[in-house]
């Protein structure tokens, strides 16, 4: 295929390198200056889009999506796909998919899961919304990009998939933390903790293979560090992003509130900035009950 993609920064280059690596013909384009190999650089979003079977988008938020897609939309030739694997809110994909298709476009949003070492590696998960024959035409280039994809309904179902699931990692590594810091207070050594643990009825992705507590578990980024393999930041993103689908919709979302909250202080106000979510161990450890 003739793709278009359009955001070459840490998760997109890698994305678009492994196109490119795979046969096809990849022209890119970003606004800082970046090579990547074996992508054709255009002068702008438009150019990039010009032509192209399928349009990739991978963007920093919604309002930037937009503007984008502004841009793009009228360059791209009818019948192509405008694929969006930008993590942005519910609404402003649903915005997109609309214009995109009153243009004679097959929008998808798709954003996925699997960070820096997924799309480097080829392993990322897709969430993806927009219909089946877009999903179809895409399916081989998700088969590149990542291990798997999943097709969640209509357009905005994929942005909804990512943010329910960010949700709840956010909820389960913050109690993973609390625990961790409670067995530490209660004498209980943290090997034994997580050999009970990850066996019965506390087993969960944060304790299991992202486990917070160094030297325990799988290797995690806690064992280097808490250099970032997903930034707090960026949990904070999606956590908000969550928050705003909720009141939206007018669901009851007590603790995505909370450990929205948490991630908000440790990042805005406390050292969790530049560092992994699981950071919140280490937080924990040095806290006194109010």
């Amino acid at each position: 295929m003739k793709i278009g993609f359009i955001g070459l920064g840490n998760m997109g280059a890698p994305m678009a390198a492994n196109l490119a690596r795979a046969g096809h013909k990849v022209s890119g384009f970003d606004m800082a200056t970046v090579t990547v190999n074996g992508v054709s650089n255009a002068r702008s979003a438009a150019e990039a889009a010009t032509g192209a079977d399928v349009v990739i988008t991978m963007l920093p938020n919604g309002d930037i999506l937009r503007a984008v897609a502004a841009e793009i939309i009228p360059a791209i030739s009818q019948g192509a796909v405008l694929l969006d694997c930008s993590t942005v809110d519910v609404d402003s994909a649903r915005s997109v998919a609309q214009d995109a298709e009153a243009a004679g476009l097959l929008p998808l949003d798709a954003p996925v899961s699997g960070g820096i070492g997924g799309a480097s590696a080829g392993t990322l998960t897709f969430m993806v919304g927009g219909s089946v024959e877009a999903y179809q035409i895409a399916l081989s280039l998700f088969e590149i990009m990542g291990q798997k994809s999943v097709h969640c309904g209509t357009s905005g179902n994929g942005q909804a998939a990512k943010i329910c699931n960010n949700m709840i990692l956010g909820v389960t590594m913050i109690a993973t933390c609390e625990a961790f810091a409670l067995a530490d207070k209660l004498g209980l050594d943290r090997q034994a903790m997580f050999d009970v643990v990850s066996t019965s009825s506390g087993y969960s992705w944060s304790m299991n293979a992202y486990c917070p507590a160094p030297g325990i578990g799988p290797k995690s980024p806690a064992d280097n560090g808490y250099t970032p393999g997903f930034a707090a930041e960026l949990m904070l993103k999606d956590l908000r992003l969550s928050q705003q689908a909720a009141e939206a919709s007018n669901a009851d979302t007590p603790l995505g509130q909370a450990a929205t909250e948490l991630y908000r202080a440790f990042v805005e106000d406390e050292d969790g900035k530049g560092r992994d979510f699981s950071a919140m161990l280490p937080r924990f450890e040095g806290k006194r009950r109010s």
